[in-house]
């Protein structure tokens, strides 16, 4: 308190006093003790009424010792039991919990993570997938203003994320416990089955098999192929040291229609530790029948060979590329004729697609003859300007007949094409929209339309081969533009009536893979139908188990995910709640556990971990190292720590009370007395 302060006070003190004197003592006719106690009441209430205007103050201070935070972070994923160290882990965490040494210096937090992280040190280590870096991540971001050292439990298998031993991001020191050895083990295992998913009904299918041997000693083993309790191959193999890998090719048989389920086997070793790695399980939807499609041009380009290898990477589809003359005595052969550029050449195969009348693709491009094109094509015409544009592609988002993903078509190349309005005959769906720098032209770059009971599909621009590089180039994989291609070629193909219901799924899905099925409706005039509320019916074959889940609509279809289900085969239907139709299917799960895949911690990936944030590393049976150096770090020490607050003399609700009852004792007194 201040020393002016004080002199308020004591002149408050004063004031109060002799006011009460005055009014009490001065000239009072009172006898001595109720002057004396009026005085006295008096004096209370000038006094108090003083100190509440004055608030005295004095500052208090207040000291506390803040105990740094201790992570401990425990792998929850199923590869630490499939090691074997489930039973270390628990110890190690319990160890930790209660060691005194610990528990003096810090505030210890648990977390369990696989591939997400939560608070808890409820472990069972069921989970079939870990995130190490995204654990690590999320903890230096809660406790990025704290000292709070993490003790990594782990085994070092991270199975999703980024590479945790090379990351910059963990503001904390790590010290990884590692739940392994260093120990080299004796391991044969199928590394990879390359399998077409599907099979041609009375063919033969390929299989490739690669194997591999990890070990000093020359072993042998038979490889095995199995459906069911039948073995439709066997070979037996010699591996060593330097002759560590082996690659298998064969055929098998495909002699029944459906999705056929196989096991590839390679027989353990005697002294093998990890043997669920050595069988993998494939399947292969065998069908009967296959797509030809005729790809018709009066010249060469890079666009033929795309096109052709875009389409038959479905093995149920094959392209034979002709000129317009070369076709004409089988035109009946193919259920889809692509006419790419065409021109007065084509005159006769026009004429006779009318005839017999086929689905067609027309590719427009700089080399089309527009005027031919407009007298010979009833589907649609194109003002001839005798100019080429160069056009970018925008997904229509609310295209209908069939399912479109979103390849990043913005950013392919341009196609090149005539510059000028198109007019269509009849109605027609557009996939793609035209886009010149960046800006809408309101015109199809791709779309489909039904045209006297057959279906027609137009792409207007050349070099369709640079979308499908740019496709590789994004994703390193030809799969996501050669689905788009496909769904449109199976979409063209078809003179299925169109179905109110579609259903888009995978015959069967491994068990790492997300399981998305998606569905559209349709109103009675063919058009996307967001309105409807769709429902699954679910079974699983073996258990009979059955369950019912909702669609979420999400853009231009509905969507279910039924990523974790266990591997299985299954049966659904779809069903709409407003109408009556539905459609059913089947899907298989194939069993895989990547957890179940590793033979060993990574040591070199904890060990390069520690190193990189300035922590260190330790084994189960080493604890008592890493205890000694947390509890003896001065960085981890306890800190003391003060607060200094200024705070009132004497609380005003106090105050306010006693201002109450001295005023109210003084006017109860008075009253008694008969001076009121």
């Amino acid at each position: 308190m201040s020393s002016e302060t004080l002199i308020y006070i004591i002149l408050s003190g004063i004031i109060a006093l002799l006011v009460a004197l005055f009014q009490y003592r001065y000239k009072s006719k009172l006898n001595d003790k109720l002057s004396i106690a009026f005085t006295f009441l008096r004096f209370l209430s000038i006094f108090a009424i003083l100190l509440l205007l004055i608030n005295p103050k004095f500052n208090q201070t207040t000291t506390y010792t803040e105990k740094p935070k201790l992570i401990i972070a425990v792998d929850n994923s199923n590869s630490i039991e499939h090691l074997k160290q489930n039973e270390n882990a628990l110890n190690a965490l319990n160890d930790l919990k209660q060691n005194s040494e610990i528990s003096k210096t810090f505030d210890v937090e648990v977390f369990s993570f696989d591939e997400n992280i939560q608070e808890s040190d409820s472990i069972d280590f069921k989970a079939k997938s870990s995130n190490i870096d995204k654990a690590l991540r999320q903890i230096s971001d809660i406790y990025k203003t704290d000292i709070a050292p993490i003790v990594l439990i782990s085994d070092g298998n991270q199975t999703f994320g980024n590479d945790f031993s090379v990351s910059n991001t963990y503001t904390q020191p790590v010290y990884p416990i590692i739940l392994g050895d260093t120990v080299t083990y004796t391991d044969i295992k199928v590394q990879q089955l390359n399998v077409n998913k599907y099979a041609f009904l009375k063919n033969r299918f390929p299989v490739e098999a690669i194997l591999v041997y990890q070990g000093n000693a020359s072993v042998s083993s038979t490889f095995t192929i199995e459906q069911g309790n039948r073995v439709l191959y066997t070979k037996a193999l010699n591996f060593s040291k330097n002759d560590n890998s082996k690659v298998i090719s064969l055929t098998l048989p495909a002699n029944s229609v459906g999705v056929k389920s196989y096991s590839a086997k390679l027989v353990p070793l005697s002294n093998e530790k990890n043997v669920i790695n050595n069988t993998k399980n494939f399947a292969v939807e065998v069908i009967d029948q296959k797509t030809k499609i005729a790809l018709v041009s009066d010249f060469p380009h890079p666009d033929m060979g795309a096109i052709k290898k875009s389409i038959e990477s479905n093995e149920q589809r094959t392209v034979e590329i002709l000129d317009p003359y070369r076709i004409l005595d089988k035109v009946n052969d193919f259920q889809l004729v692509i006419l790419y550029q065409p021109n007065n050449k084509f005159k006769r195969l026009y004429e006779q697609i009318e005839i017999e009348n086929k689905n067609t693709l027309t590719i427009v491009g700089t080399k089309t003859d527009l005027n031919f094109l407009n007298t010979n094509n009833k589907a649609f015409s194109i003002v001839a300007t005798g100019q080429n544009e160069d056009f970018q592609a925008n997904l229509n988002l609310n295209y209908a007949p069939f399912l479109i993903e979103d390849i990043n078509f913005e950013a392919f190349p341009p196609l090149k094409g005539p510059f000028g309005d198109v007019t269509f005959n009849s109605p027609f769906e557009t996939i793609l929209e035209k886009t010149v720098l960046g800006i809408s032209k309101n015109q199809p770059l791709v779309a489909t339309l039904d045209y006297n009971s057959n279906r027609r599909g137009v792409i207007f621009g050349e070099n369709i081969w640079q979308w499908r590089a740019q496709s590789y180039l994004n994703e390193e994989s030809f799969n996501p533009f050669d689905d788009f291609t496909g769904k449109l070629v199976q979409y063209l193909a078809s003179n299925r009536r169109k179905s109110r219901l579609t259903v888009d799924y995978e015959s069967f899905y491994t068990g790492n893979t997300n399981i998305i099925l998606k569905a559209q409706t349709f109103d009675k005039n063919y058009q996307f139908d967001d309105r409807q509320s769709l429902e699954l019916i679910l079974e699983n074959v073996s258990s009979k188990e059955k369950s019912t889940r909702p669609f979420i609509l999400k853009n231009n279809n509905y969507q279910i995910d039924l990523s974790g289900l266990e591997a299985s085969k299954y049966n659904f239907t779809v069903r709409s709640k407003g109408e009556n139709i539905s459609k059913s299917g089947s899907f298989e799960v194939l069993e895989f556990n990547i957890e179940q895949q590793f033979l060993n911690a990574d040591v070199t990936k904890l060990m390069q971990l520690a190193t990189n944030t300035n922590g260190k590393s330790y084994f189960t049976d080493n604890l008592s190292d890493l205890t000694s150096e947390l509890s003896s770090n001065e960085g981890y020490k306890p800190i003391q720590k003060s607060n200094k607050n200024t705070v009132p003399l004497i609380d005003w609700k106090y105050l306010l009370g006693l201002i109450i009852l001295t005023l109210s004792s003084e006017w109860f007194l008075r009253k008694y007395n008969g001076l009121i």
